[in-house]
């Protein structure tokens, strides 16, 4: 029996791996789609740190999680490469730049709400976003839809979630049963596309080896009571100082709930949360959610960072015996905080099991089909945004089976088209980067906001 190659938990230093995640983490724009292809393209192509298959591997059990896929990725990819330590700083560098950057967005829509430049900067970074999109889909289904049948798996997931509205739980559970089952169908569903391999190097985590740090009842443990007291702590120690009826309680009890059902990314929760934070708690105007997500569309890191800025808008608005600005700062730091916990507490609990398991060939087989599904989930969620980015208003038709949204011909944004037609340019044609064509349609922006001015 030959026995199963293993690497340690350092496969790098960990001052190198460092700076490659904050390399990656300030690139991080455009969702999850944007940002796998960012850790696809750095990790995989480029570094060769990881291979193609056990990366596709990691992605599919973190899709399965609760939470936002993309970072929960770094986490794992960072615990390959460096341990427990390499986890923590891939996983807290991947939030870092947006937790800041939608602080300060956040305060700034406080304070100056629909002003000029603030509109424009959104109509010339919103269509960019799009054409990031859709480039990161065509780069995961490129990598990850290595059999017909598995294209054909991602076309259904892309129907049954855009014009069917199946909940996202069903899309997942279906496409695991149907991976299992092609697998017994198709010996060689699992095995990567000629035009996967490629000349490089050898990665340093290759597709079959085996990390070291083996999986135990009392390291589970360790890593359970640990990572429950310091997700719940915070909450407690806002009990104890503001009351058990004060905003920040509500907030980081709601949310710590949300973070655990999450499943799907942030579109997935996204009425989920703004029905219970605008009707049940008013922390928001109606609407007012679809901003705060057009915020964190045009920052770095994952979209469910939204949820800060609910919590700042919320704080702000209902601040108790504190300060506005001084309740909103901390509000949105606890929401931040007991959404990303549970991040790291089912990454470091699961990973080393699933390790042991990537040899199961019908696990394997299940994670196939529904890496699959998540190509069709992630088209659906560009689908959407481009819905909501091109046109002003959109109407929800619902006949028999079907239950989509078609968009308002007449209220159609030509600003918006001509900027995604100058982003998609920019992207497919002259092949620029992430960050260079956000600049450049930023200005774009403005340029017409300013324009709009003046006529």
């Amino acid at each position: 029996m030959t026995e199963t190659p293993q690497h340690s938990h350092d496969v790098i230093p960990l001052r190198e791996a460092t700076k490659a995640w904050f390399a990656i983490s300030l690139q991080t724009f455009g969702g999850p789609a944007g940002q796998i292809a960012v850790m696809q393209r750095t990790l995989v192509d480029e570094k060769r740190w990881i291979g193609q298959q056990r990366f596709l591997f990691a992605l599919s059990y973190c899709t399965l999680l609760p939470g936002p896929e993309a970072q929960q990725l770094a986490t794992y990819v960072g615990w390959l490469l460096n341990g427990v330590k390499g986890a923590l700083v891939a996983g807290i560098l991947f939030i870092l730049p947006g937790v800041v950057a939608l602080l300060v967005l956040s305060g700034i829509y406080v304070a100056f709400g629909d002003t000029t430049l603030v509109e424009s900067l959104f109509l010339g970074l919103a269509p960019a976003v799009i054409a990031i999109v859709v480039q990161a889909v065509i780069r995961v289904a490129g990598k990850g839809l290595g059999h017909p049948a598995l294209i054909g798996l991602a076309v259904v997931s892309y129907l049954a979630l855009t014009f069917f509205a199946v909940p996202f739980p069903v899309v997942i559970g279906f496409a695991a049963l149907l991976g299992w089952g092609l697998g017994k169908a198709i010996p060689d569903l699992t095995r990567p596309k000629a035009a996967a391999r490629d000349d490089g190097p050898a990665p340093l985590v290759s597709d079959d080896a085996l990390h070291t740090e083996r999986p135990s009842g009392r390291r589970a443990t360790v890593i359970l009571v640990v990572g429950l007291i310091l997700w719940f702590a915070p909450v407690a120690l806002a009990a104890v100082l503001f009351g058990r009826s004060s905003i920040f309680v509500d907030q980081g009890l709601f949310f710590s709930g949300a973070a655990v059902v999450t499943f799907g990314g942030a579109y997935a929760v996204l009425a989920y949360v703004a029905q219970q934070a605008v009707n049940v708690y008013g922390w928001l105007a109606p609407g007012e959610m679809v901003r705060g997500l057009a915020l964190a569309e045009t920052t770095p890191g994952p979209l469910i960072m939204v949820v800060q800025f609910v919590a700042f808008v919320g704080a702000y608005r209902d601040p108790g015996d504190l300060d506005p600005w001084v309740a909103a700062v901390i509000a949105s730091l606890l929401v931040t905080w007991v959404t990303f916990v549970p991040c790291f507490l089912f990454i470091l609990l699961g990973a080393p099991y699933v390790e042991r398991l990537r040899g199961n060939r019908a696990l394997s087989t299940a994670l196939t089909g529904i890496t699959a599904a998540v190509v069709g989930v992630i088209a659906s969620l560009a689908t959407f945004f481009a819905l909501h980015t091109l046109f002003e208003e959109t109407t929800r038709i619902t006949t028999g089976p079907l239950d989509f949204e078609v968009p308002v011909l007449d209220s159609i944004q030509w600003a918006a088209v001509a900027i995604t037609v100058l982003a998609c340019a920019l992207v497919f044609w002259r092949g620029w980067s992430v960050l260079r064509t956000l600049g450049a349609c930023a200005l774009a922006g403005l340029l017409v906001g300013l324009a709009q001015v003046l006529v």
